[in-house]
């Protein structure tokens, strides 16, 4: 369904375009919101990707990539955006990074946060979002075999925490 909605897409059906981002919208808020603390900033980083992905939807070569394509320019844009949040100096309290999550995600979101920074985003896209590890590194840019390390290294943080909780 996907890749009849992309081809219609790039041919400048907007209806098709709006379908597609229906479609992943709930997987490009859970990445984005692996990287970023608070809602406005996630809402201003998901029109800015919706935004770049229509302007540039004829450039994608292969539409069966269309989730992978759109989650790394969404990824672009989360980094650029922590960028420009490190040249200010926070005036509030950063918001708590589950109060908006769905009641289901909850305990996810939790246990992401017990995760090294640079673990999360790997963790949502496997875990949350399904891609593979292949998939992985493509979006995220790194080698496939780093990211098969720290998913093994945060399962084992993951562990050491769950157990201490259930001692506790």
């Amino acid at each position: 369904m996907d890749l009849l909605l992309v081809k219609r897409a790039q041919k400048g059906d907007t209806d098709a375009f709006v379908r597609l981002i229906e479609k992943h919208k709930l997987s490009l808020y859970k990445v984005s919101k692996s990287y970023l603390k608070n809602e406005e900033d996630i809402a201003d980083v998901m029109q800015d990707t919706i935004l770049s992905a229509y302007e540039h939807i004829g450039r994608l070569k292969q539409a069966a990539y269309f989730k992978t394509w759109i989650t790394r320019i969404l990824i672009n844009h989360c980094k650029d955006r922590l960028r420009e949040q490190k040249r200010f100096i926070p005036t509030l309290l950063d918001e708590d990074r589950t109060a908006a999550a769905p009641t289901d995600d909850r305990e996810f979101y939790r246990l992401l946060e017990d995760l090294p920074e640079g673990m999360r985003p790997i963790f949502l896209l496997y875990y949350g979002e399904g891609f593979n590890t292949r998939e992985i590194a493509q979006i995220l840019e790194m080698n496939e075999n780093t990211v098969k390390s720290k998913l093994q290294r945060g399962r084992k943080k993951l562990k050491e925490v769950i157990c201490k909780e259930a001692i506790l």
